[in-house]
């Protein structure tokens, strides 16, 4: 749904779902599959949904194949919510990705960094600038990987989009947030992005949207998250974390790429449609699948699959 860069700023607070793009074995996209997740998915009251973000596998999919993302994502949500369109690589592509976004009827623009890593802080204004001037959508920047600004470099880029809207931290670089967070103040809204794990931390110093992976099997202890760190109830989010979250990422952690390798496996063993990965992510060897599967009773509990559990590995 269209809707201005301020209607879509007041709309990102709580749980933001970040789902994955399933592969079939030959790595092709499975647009069906990803229309069944989503339906899943947004039978929960979520703030927003991003097609093609990083959990999304954006740098594997091709144009067209983004696209097909966007309006499957697009067609579910049917107005009820917005839709945030990932969009990277570089200028030129970046910016034809957000236009095509946009008139798939997304809501606003997520923007990843460029393909050039460590580049001048000019070139990055420049990059950042034509992402934002590319649609009149709400622009919302993702800080990841070796893209990590200076708070001065924050405000640069803040003055220079005017629809640049939020800021999506994806390090959990919690002193440097806070100086960014301080220096630009109200102007912009703050979304937690390294992951479900870092909820007690950012909720602490005054965040209160995050994006979700963990929503592709569990959208309600999601939701549970976001209202206990709401709340200040510092021991229910504990003992989410020390019974869900955090053995969950600590598998996630251990090889690269596993981020988005475990969510599928973990949401194809619960009845969902996790699919494959491409190259170059890895899948799970066989120790790790089997690891993962001993979890599977305790996500039923906060899943709701309905479905048997995988038994092959």
């Amino acid at each position: 749904m269209a809707i201005s860069p301020a209607r879509l700023r007041d709309a990102l607070t709580g749980v933001i779902g970040f789902p994955i793009t399933p592969f079939r074995s030959d790595f092709s996209a499975d647009l069906e599959a990803l229309r069944r997740n989503v339906r899943a998915m947004l039978e929960h009251p979520l703030a927003a949904i991003v097609a093609a973000g990083g959990t999304g596998e954006l740098y594997s999919l091709t144009p067209r194949e983004h696209l097909d993302v966007v309006r499957v994502v697009v067609e579910e949500a049917d107005g009820k919510l917005p839709v945030i369109a990932g969009t990277g690589f570089n200028v030129a592509l970046g910016a034809e990705l957000a236009k095509e976004s946009a008139r798939a009827g997304a809501s606003g623009i997520l923007a990843f960094p460029p393909y050039y890593p460590g580049a001048e802080e000019d070139g990055l204004l420049e990059y950042y600038g034509t992402l934002g001037d590319a649609t009149p959508l709400g622009l919302l920047i993702y800080s990841r990987d070796w893209f990590h600004p200076s708070a001065a470099a924050v405000e640069r880029l803040a003055a220079r989009i005017p629809n640049l809207i939020a800021w999506k931290d994806g390090q959990g670089d919690i002193r440097r947030l806070q100086m960014i967070k301080e220096r630009v103040g109200s102007r912009l809204s703050w979304i937690g992005g390294a992951g479900d794990d870092m909820v007690p931390a950012y909720y602490a110093m005054g965040i209160r949207a995050f994006t979700s992976s963990l929503a592709n099997v569990s959208p309600q202890l999601a939701l549970l998250l976001h209202d206990a760190g709401t709340r200040g109830d510092s021991a229910a989010l504990q003992r989410m974390m020390t019974d869900y979250v955090v053995p969950l990422y600590a598998m996630r952690a251990r090889r690269k790429g596993h981020e988005v390798t475990v969510m599928k496996e973990l949401m194809t063993m619960l009845g969902l449609e996790g699919g494959s990965v491409r190259p170059p992510l890895v899948p799970l060897r066989p120790d790790e699948l089997e690891e993962l599967r001993l979890s599977v009773p305790m996500w039923q509990k906060v899943a709701g699959a309905s479905k048997p559990v995988r038994t092959g590995v």
